[in-house]
């Protein structure tokens, strides 16, 4: 049996999963207990390399031993970095060995600004997964991903692009919760591709327009929250709730 980043997926998809726990802290402990109340009710967790960075040595350490633990826990769900990478390729190069050799997560966040090329050292790694900024969460997004390319906002024409480096059936796309009509629309651009989508939560998106991400398998969707779980008195129950509230609104 294939063990690739889509196929753990698609695993939890049809077990009705969709919820991404965003692991933002280095603080091992925490990380464990979280993992420990949720990993049943999870079809991804996606730890954000920055809150480990900023820890140092220590911290580093942290999301080293965080990624075992989902693993150890439950070696079916998949691990996302979102770091965020882009750059040259050689420099890309390294970052892949970091993220996919050195922690061992199955997929990892990257931006597309310098194009196909300085990513292809990512795109080739058909067992891990890359998912690609098209349309971000945050308020400003729009500076850039807004702008008109030949009548077309730019998130789309990014959208369209990425589409086409998905030879090895390992690539999806972020796209905001906090921009239904754009989910919608880069779900009609990038097909059955998986979407992560981050903003649910802390940042304002609301479930009930999830919907608006669904591939043809009415699937294909990783709703990421991290604050309104990981820092609730009781995570399990946070986790539960938001499980539950995306099978009602997905009905």
């Amino acid at each position: 049996m294939s063990n690739t980043f889509l196929d753990k997926l698609t695993l939890k998809w049809k077990d009705g999963k969709f919820v991404c726990v965003g692991l933002d802290s280095a603080d091992l402990k925490l990380n464990k207990s979280v993992i420990d109340q949720t990993f049943d009710l999870v079809c991804a967790y996606k730890p954000n390399s920055a809150f480990y960075e900023a820890a140092g040595a220590k911290g580093w350490e942290s999301l080293k031993q965080t990624i075992n633990y989902v693993h150890q826990k439950d070696s079916s769900i998949p691990v996302i970095l979102d770091a965020k990478r882009g750059d040259i390729g050689n420099t890309n190069e390294e970052y892949t060995k970091a993220a996919f050799d050195g922690l061992g997560v199955d997929a990892v966040t990257v931006h597309p600004y310098l194009g196909k090329e300085s990513l292809e050292p990512f795109l080739k790694r058909s067992d891990r997964g890359v998912l690609v900024l098209v349309k971000t969460s945050n308020p400003g997004a729009g500076e850039f991903q807004d702008l008109k390319i030949e009548g077309k906002p730019l998130y789309q024409v990014v959208a369209e692009h990425v589409k086409s480096w998905n030879t090895n059936n390992n690539v999806g796309v972020v796209v905001g919760a906090t921009y239904p009509e754009e989910l919608k629309k880069a779900r009609e651009i990038v097909g059955d591709m998986p979407i992560l989508i981050p903003g649910i939560g802390a940042q304002g998106g609301e479930v009930n327009m999830l919907k608006n991400g669904l591939d043809s398998n009415r699937a294909g969707i990783i709703v990421s929250s991290s604050r309104a779980i990981i820092l609730a008195d009781n995570p399990r129950g946070a986790t539960l709730k938001l499980h539950q509230q995306i099978q009602e609104a997905l009905k």
